[in-house]
């Protein structure tokens, strides 16, 4: 069953806070990437705060080029964005985003939390991602584009979950249709982002954090023993080191960079 737009308006004028969104919407049921189909949409002329929704990707991606299995059920979409950013600072468009979806799905019950960098999680399970790209000039964003993928109803690895299954194991059901997922997820977009611009970075990045599950963890870089202490404004892991330095006041730290280790799944849940 393809996207139903009339009941996707019909939850926009039904609710939610964020009515004036989005400018533009083109719906496919099968495009190689929401991503990529947005760019060339842009290309061609298209709102530059546009939206692309698919059933169904055949080549979605991840972060760092990595494959994003997408298969009919789940939720597909990406959003056009044009940030006051500097090119250095692209990253804070994923921090808004990930935190603007999992504290709104949080407003309707469903118990998110985010896994850096960009994962959306569920009793410790992969719900959903985040893929931001940005286009450049001058050493500023001139236009982003960002990508959700989140599992509704599709078949899921074990250390995934999808929502609707979960929400069967609930007293209630918070999201109603695929739909409802779609208005819930653009206005999180949209309340990180104003988060973003109008109360800053040192505000977001501390509701981020609230909603981390990785502090505390222990990781292993450079076959030492570090525990996650934080992120910074730049998506960097904050690791502190447990390293006994008579000579040393403070305790060894160091920030690494998105993409440089994988803090990895549980396969059990809570």
């Amino acid at each position: 069953m393809g996207f139903n737009r009339q009941l996707w308006e019909n939850h926009l004028e039904s609710g939610l806070r964020y009515s004036d969104l989005p400018t533009s919407l083109h719906i496919f049921e099968t495009v190689p990437s929401t991503n990529q189909t947005l760019w060339a949409l842009l290309q061609q002329g298209a709102d530059k705060n546009s939206v692309v929704i698919a059933t169904q990707q055949t080549a979605g991606r991840g972060q760092w080029g990595r494959e994003w299995i997408s298969p009919t059920g789940g939720l597909y979409l990406s959003v056009g964005l044009v940030p006051t950013l500097e090119a250095s600072d692209s990253y804070q468009l994923t921090l808004a985003t990930a935190w603007g979806i999992a504290a709104e799905l949080r407003q309707c019950g469903i118990s998110v939390g985010i896994k850096w960098p960009n994962d959306l999680v569920l009793q410790n399970r992969k719900l959903g991602g985040i893929l931001t790209e940005t286009k450049v000039h001058n050493g500023k964003i001139i236009q982003a584009v960002v990508g959700v993928g989140i599992n509704w109803t599709n078949s899921v690895p074990d250390t995934g979950i999808n929502l609707q299954s979960w929400q069967l194991s609930q007293p209630t059901q918070a999201i109603s249709s695929l739909e409802m997922l779609t208005s819930t997820v653009l206005s999180g977009i949209k309340s990180g982002i104003d988060c973003l611009s109008q109360e800053g970075i040192n505000v977001l990045l501390s509701r981020y954090l609230d909603l981390l599950t990785n502090i505390g963890d222990q990781v292993y870089i450079n076959n030492l023993l570090g525990t996650v202490v934080g992120v910074t404004s730049q998506g960097k892991l904050h690791v502190s080191f447990d390293v006994y330095d008579p000579n040393q006041i403070n305790k060894p730290e160091i920030y690494v960079e998105p993409g440089t280790i994988s803090l990895g799944y549980s396969k059990s849940s809570i």
